[in-house]
């Protein structure tokens, strides 16, 4: 077994597109041999893989032979930056039975994909889904190529998803890393500061090519029921192989992420038709190229001061007018969001046109205005909405 992962490890970077040489290889390989207690670590983590892990999760009971690799695809996607309970709850079956195979997403329409995709965060996921779709069936016959460096090539595949896929679609036998492998890894060994040439030698050397499957679904379990920021180490299986144990905190070093302050002033407009409520709405085909909320439809907004409540540049002719009717804090990718909600409700279409003309609304990141639709409230579900729009109608005075 270990020598199966040696050669394994010296195959990976003999490759042509290995990014090391085979002599930094070697190197990587002296520091790091092959443990004496890697067959009990095996042992020990299909034992508790089989009585604590995750096995009932509907992605892990695929067949490994390619036929299911899409369904292995989506799941994969879906979970990056994502709890499997959201995922599993309202996002994964939903997804499936709308786009059944890579085909079927290849011939969507945008629009529909943001839709399913909608509370789901980090919207770039779902376009690189679809564009992803669409090369498979141009250039490998409507299935996902087989192998690591055929996946990484497509749009949204990164080291780790072309690992994952590989395995748990594929059936080879690949070591990767993720952030729940990255700390098992760093505290297994004591690492601080770990490369991710050196995790993905760990991957490697580790691998237990006799059931890979079992392995790494074992290890990203550990990594995210046990081996936690905040580690349960009394219950962890491999804690007699772990050099970090005694302090789990120090590994690996936490780096602080900082979120970009944004002010947004986010205005709501609405009218009646037909006892129908209309809401104005900036349309995807305005936003996008923009940074903020591509592709889907949002309440109109700017950046704004917060120390001024008052919309500017809005025409006083007009006997509506917008009123402040809240404030709220949100997250959006790198953006610390401040938001203030403003609300003027319209007698008419025309009059809620003239309102939006008259004010200087445009594109946060860009000076193009806002190409306005003017949606019926009752059909908001079946729009890609953004979350930041969802919570700013919650503000409407009912």
């Amino acid at each position: 077994m270990c020598y199966q992962n040696i050669y394994n490890y010296e195959k990976i970077y003999m490759c042509e597109s290995a990014i090391i040489t085979q002599f930094f290889a070697r190197i990587l390989m002296s520091i790091y041999p092959v443990p004496d207690w890697l067959p009990d670590f095996h042992t020990r983590i299909a034992q508790w893989y089989a009585k604590c892990g995750r096995v009932e999760l509907p992605w892990r009971n695929l067949r490994r032979d390619g036929s299911q690799s899409y369904e292995v695809y989506i799941s994969e996607i879906m979970l990056q930056q994502t709890q499997v309970s959201r995922v599993l709850e309202a996002f994964y079956f939903p997804f499936l039975h709308t786009f059944p195979s890579l085909s079927a997403l290849a011939d969507s329409h945008e629009q529909d994909v943001l839709r399913l995709w909608q509370g789901l965060g980090y919207y770039t996921r779902a376009r690189n889904l679809r564009k992803c779709a669409q090369i498979c069936v141009k250039n490998h016959n409507g299935a996902l190529p087989k192998g690591v460096e055929n996946l990484k090539k497509l749009p949204g595949i990164g080291a780790y998803s072309a690992g994952a896929i590989s395995c748990f679609g594929f059936g080879e036998s690949v070591g990767f890393v993720d952030a729940n492998i990255k700390r098992v890894f760093s505290r297994l060994f004591a690492l601080q500061n770990p490369t991710s040439h050196e995790l993905q030698t760990l991957a490697t050397i580790l691998l237990d090519t006799q059931d890979s499957f079992t392995y790494n679904q074992a290890l990203l379990d550990i990594g995210a029921l046990v081996c936690k920021s905040k580690p349960l180490c009394i219950v962890c299986p491999i804690r007699e192989f772990c050099k970090g144990s005694n302090a789990p905190h120090l590994y690996p070093q936490k780096t602080l992420k900082t979120r970009e302050s944004l002010r947004l002033e986010l205005y709501i407009i609405t009218y009646y038709e037909n006892q129908t409520l209309y809401v104005a709405l900036d349309s995807p085909h305005s936003r996008r190229d923009s940074t903020l909320y591509a592709g889907l439809y949002n309440v109109p907004m700017r950046a704004g001061n917060l120390s001024n409540i008052s919309p500017a540049g809005i025409s006083k002719s007009f006997a509506t007018s917008f009123k402040h009717i809240g404030s709220f804090k949100h997250a959006y990718t790198k953006y610390a969001i401040n938001a203030l909600v403003f609300y003027a409700h319209c007698q008419d279409k025309q009059q809620a046109q003239a309102l939006i003309d008259s004010c200087v609304i445009c594109s946060v990141d860009s000076q193009s205005r806002c190409d306005i639709a003017f949606v019926a409230l009752d059909m908001l579900s079946s729009i890609p909405l953004s979350n930041l729009s969802h919570k700013a109608l919650k503000c409407i005075p009912m």
